[in-house]
């Protein structure tokens, strides 16, 4: 009689500790979205970024990520600086990846609106 109660009380801790696939969906679905709502649309919005500072052109109005607004005068791929003028003679230099953004020009949004 002893023996089978330790028998019984074996098999049922190996079915406790058996792998299941379903006790594996959560991980899954929490992973997927945090793919789709995280992961994915940063990725995008760097791979954008990195597209706009490649195409920077000397004429081009941006803001940095400071903040300041002006007009790019010269492009040093070297050193991977753009100089950007803030006002009449004065020029600053930046590093390409802290341009923000490039400034529509407003007669470019009453157009698209």
């Amino acid at each position: 009689m002893f023996i089978s109660k330790a028998f019984a009380q074996a098999t049922e801790s190996a079915a406790q500790s058996e792998f299941s696939f379903s006790s594996f969906v959560p991980l899954l679905l929490i992973f997927a979205i945090f793919y789709f709502l995280i992961i994915r649309p940063q990725s995008k919005k760097m791979k954008d970024h990195q597209e706009m500072v490649n195409n920077l052109k000397s004429g081009n109005k941006v803001i940095t990520n400071g903040g300041i607004i002006g007009v790019v005068k010269d492009i040093f791929e070297k050193e991977n600086q753009v100089e950007v003028e803030i006002a009449d003679g004065v020029r600053i230099r930046v590093l390409k990846q802290y341009v923000a953004e490039l400034v529509k020009d407003e007669k470019e949004k009453v157009r698209k609106s």
